[in-house]
């Protein structure tokens, strides 16, 4: 049996609870031990990969791209793209995570995506983050799957979101929590007024998921007894996303049983003046970098024990519009940071030429996203075969893309 109870108190957005009491002895029991933390982070709206890892030994990037494409290493006084092997470079605005590729704890796919082919926002958002490409009516998301094959126990603190409402990927039956900001948890009061509700509940189902729900509001409210300061050199935008890669820097330090936490970052839908060196994605890309290097320094030797992977729900077309923009299109690039990580590029690069292009326009898929999330979940997290089946429901890896180190 499961149930739902959704309360609204201060920053808590939902919660979804299960009934296992003596959640504070469950919480205690992972203090001191060290877990495996996976952290996965949606830009939504389809980030314009091939401006944000660019392909700049490719000729026809530059042909198809006349106003907009990052110039060339060393090429332009005003910024070119970062090289990184000889072919492929960070924008310039990503300068922030050049340490971690030449530490080897970076590795990027490149012409990841989905194998299905819409070019909608929506769908495509819902597909990835269930997992079920072309598959509407899958009830929960993969995150929330992984946290119902690892289970060990009830405790709503394994996965957490630091957004306003619950993400698609960690719906489902396992307890998961949303917050917006664990320094605000229950400073308006509201929490006891609540608590007496559930307490004297005739329900004992009921009464028992609300006495899981107030230890974990406690639990976070002691996480935030003190103001949080970042480890030395850690430096988050001073932004609702830096935030958020705080917050979840704040709960992994605190021992609280974390698993898998989830943020966001939108606004990457370009298709009008999107910019080259400056403008919209140049912004939108330092925020980006500056938060995830901010958040792996922040985590320090955490790091062995994290992986931290970056997606969006499809690319752009590979040719500019006529607004100085780009449209919709299909495949793109993921990034994946942590201390075992596989550093470099990963996958098959299809090239860029009309004849490899997906229906003519866009980057073609050559890597299926969810070998990625397989892998990190299998190889960092340390689920059985038999539970990516569960996690990942009629699909097998069809390729290995080598980002977990081994």
């Amino acid at each position: 049996m499961n149930r739902r109870v959704f309360l609204k108190s201060g920053a808590m957005a939902m919660l979804s609870l299960g009934f296992a009491p003596s959640f504070l002895g469950r919480a205690a029991a992972a203090v001191g031990s060290r877990r495996k933390l996976l952290i996965a982070i949606f830009q939504r709206g389809a980030v314009d990969g091939l401006n944000m890892i660019v392909p700049h030994g490719e000729a026809d990037y530059y042909r198809l791209r006349p106003t907009i494409a990052i110039p060339r290493p060393g090429g332009e006084a005003t910024g070119s793209a970062i090289d990184l092997d000889g072919f492929f470079g960070l924008h310039p605005s990503m300068a922030p995570l050049k340490p971690l590729w030449d530490n080897h704890s970076l590795a990027i796919v490149h012409a990841c995506g989905s194998p299905d082919n819409t070019r909608s926002h929506f769908d495509a958002q819902d597909y990835m983050e269930s997992a079920t490409p072309g598959l509407k009516a899958t009830r929960d998301g993969w995150l929330n799957r992984y946290l119902q094959v690892s289970s060990e126990g009830r405790n709503p603190l394994r996965g957490v979101a630091l957004a306003r409402t619950m993400p698609r990927s960690l719906e489902g039956r396992a307890p998961a929590l949303a917050i917006g900001n664990v320094n605000e948890f229950g400073v308006r009061g509201a929490d006891a007024a609540f608590e007496a509700q559930y307490e004297n509940t005739s329900d004992p189902l009921l009464r028992a998921a609300g006495g899981d729900a107030f230890a974990a509001m406690r639990t976070l409210r002691q996480a935030a007894a003190m103001p949080y300061r970042p480890a030395a050199g850690a430096d988050y935008p001073t932004t609702p996303f830096g935030k958020a890669l705080a917050e979840i820097a704040r709960l992994a330090k605190a021992d609280v049983g974390l698993e898998v936490a989830f943020t966001e970052l939108g606004n990457w839908d370009h298709h009008v003046n999107e910019g080259s060196v400056n403008g919209q994605i140049a912004t939108r890309l330092a925020e980006f970098s500056r938060g995830l290097a901010a958040l792996a320094a922040d985590l320090g030797n955490r790091m062995a024990d994290t992986v931290i992977v970056t997606m969006s729900e499809f690319g752009r077309a590979v040719a500019e519009n006529g607004n100085g923009g780009t449209d919709h299109g299909h495949g793109n690039a993921m990034m994946v940071i942590g201390g075992n990580v596989r550093g470099g590029i990963q996958g098959r690069w299809p090239g860029l030429g009309e004849g490899h292009r997906f229906e003519g326009r866009d980057l073609a898929v050559t890597t299926d996203f969810r070998d990625v999330f397989t892998e990190i979940v299998g190889g960092h997290m340390g689920v059985s075969r038999d539970g990516l089946s569960r996690i990942f429901p009629g699909y097998a890896a069809s390729s290995r893309p080598g980002v977990i180190g081994g």
